[in-house]
């Protein structure tokens, strides 16, 4: 197949959508805000076809295999990292906080505190252990495919791939079916795909057109020292990782930088999903391997959003003088482990997680969110690119502990993604 024109190429396209949105919203804001269907729209069909994906991939992934012991430990493995990592986010986030201190100097009186988090209030109950385990249990066997918790979807596939396996002689013709199946459901993912521009483009000129450049210039240095600590996250730690399992964490990014781009469009790691899956199985993980981890990772191997819980929380105390000991930042710690992990399957998460984590932390007033309310919007790209990548590199790395990826072709679609690309467009 002939190679494609650089104007051709998705994530050019995806580019040029980011970059006029910005445009507009800044300069015409009235007319960026009201692109915002444009934005939705695209994530509300992205997500209509997640619950699918994952069922099928996973499902299948599970039907395939003999040794059912070989999938409880595969979790076993997937969740240690998950921990492992996302614990180590948090205390990266904690220790920046501290040298740096993005909010000293403020100043803020807490009882000038003034906006309306009553949202994120009422959210915060359900990353409670008891809301954890309603959101796990779905209402029916199928009622998860038609809805959009990723935890009960994830449920439901591991039940259903188990029971192909049980009663394999009887139910081959599902298997078949569900393989059949498929074929079709990926290829509405890349006829969806066509229009992340359109989407990219709305929720850029959206985002500036409301909120305006002119907001995160008030909290810049809070801004930054989020995106530099993940930055450095990425690079030198999940580097590092990537780097002793054999794979470099640069060629990962430029592999999957059409998913990456969308997600920094859209400020949505599940618009990614999909398609990241698909490479990463074309990557040379297995099925099994891509179909628990990659879903299982978005729930609760957050390392954007832990590096941010951590990092606002101190801002927020800062901004209002407010004094934490040592101890009190551990306490904080802790129970930032705990909410980031309830909130497997709330929607939008990062925001949640971190009125969860204040609502149970008496020294700090949860109506200081209200301080970074306006720039949450502008730190929410970061939180989800960072996330993207550190599951990206969670599912390669189970991989390569199961014994179930394939190197050389990992090194084949690491070094030459065109060769991937135009496979994935037959």
């Amino acid at each position: 197949m002939k190679a494609k024109k650089i104007h051709q190429q998705l994530y050019f396209q995806v580019i040029i959508a980011i970059t006029i949105g910005i445009l507009l919203g800044n300069y015409y804001p009235e007319l960026g805000e009201k692109m915002k269907p444009l934005g939705d729209g695209f994530i509300k069909l992205v997500k209509m076809i997640i619950a699918p994906v994952i069922f099928i991939t996973l499902t299948l992934g599970i039907a395939h295999m003999t040794d059912l012991k070989k999938v409880g430990r595969i979790a076993i493995k997937a969740m240690i990292y998950f921990f492992t990592f996302s614990t180590l986010a948090l205390i990266i986030g904690l220790i920046v906080g501290n040298v740096l201190q993005p909010g000293r100097g403020l100043n803020i009186d807490p009882s000038t505190l003034s906006g309306d988090i009553s949202e994120y209030q009422q959210k915060a109950h359900e990353s409670t252990l008891t809301g954890f385990v309603m959101n796990i249990i779905p209402e029916s066997l199928f009622s998860p495919l038609v809805g959009e918790n990723i935890l009960q979807v994830l449920l439901v596939a591991i039940l259903m791939g188990v029971a192909l396996v049980l009663t394999k002689e009887k139910s081959h013709k599902i298997t078949e079916f569900l393989q059949d199946l498929s074929a079709p459901i990926f290829k509405i993912v890349h006829m969806l795909m066509k229009l992340a521009p359109i989407g990219a483009f709305g929720a850029m000129a959206f985002t500036i057109g409301k909120y305006g450049l002119h907001s995160v210039l008030n909290l810049i240095f809070l801004v930054c020292t989020f995106y530099i600590t993940s930055i450095l996250f990425v690079i030198l730690i999940l580097g590092a990782v990537a780097w002793y399992n054999g794979f470099s964490i640069f060629k990962l990014m430029y592999y999957l930088k059409e998913e990456l781009l969308l997600v920094l469009g859209t400020s949505s790691s599940e618009s990614a999903l999909p398609g990241m899956m698909e490479k990463l199985e074309k990557a040379g993980c297995s099925k099994t391997i891509v179909g628990l981890v990659v879903p299982t990772g978005y729930s609760f191997n957050l390392d954007g959003t832990n590096i941010y819980m951590t990092l606002a929380s101190l801002f927020i105390a800062q901004a209002l003088n407010i004094h934490l000991p040592l101890e009190k930042q551990l306490v904080l710690l802790l129970v930032a482990m705990l909410s980031s992990k309830g909130a497997a399957g709330v929607t939008g998460a990062g925001f949640v997680t971190l009125a969860a984590t204040l609502a149970v932390v008496p020294e700090i007033p949860i109506a200081g969110m209200t301080l970074i309310l306006g720039i949450d919007k502008f730190m929410s790209e970061c939180r989800a690119l960072t996330n993207v990548i550190g599951n990206s590199v969670a599912t390669i790395v189970v991989a390569n502990w199961e014994k179930q990826l394939d190197k050389t072709q990992l090194t084949l679609s690491l070094n030459h993604p065109q060769e991937i690309e135009r496979k994935l467009e037959i």
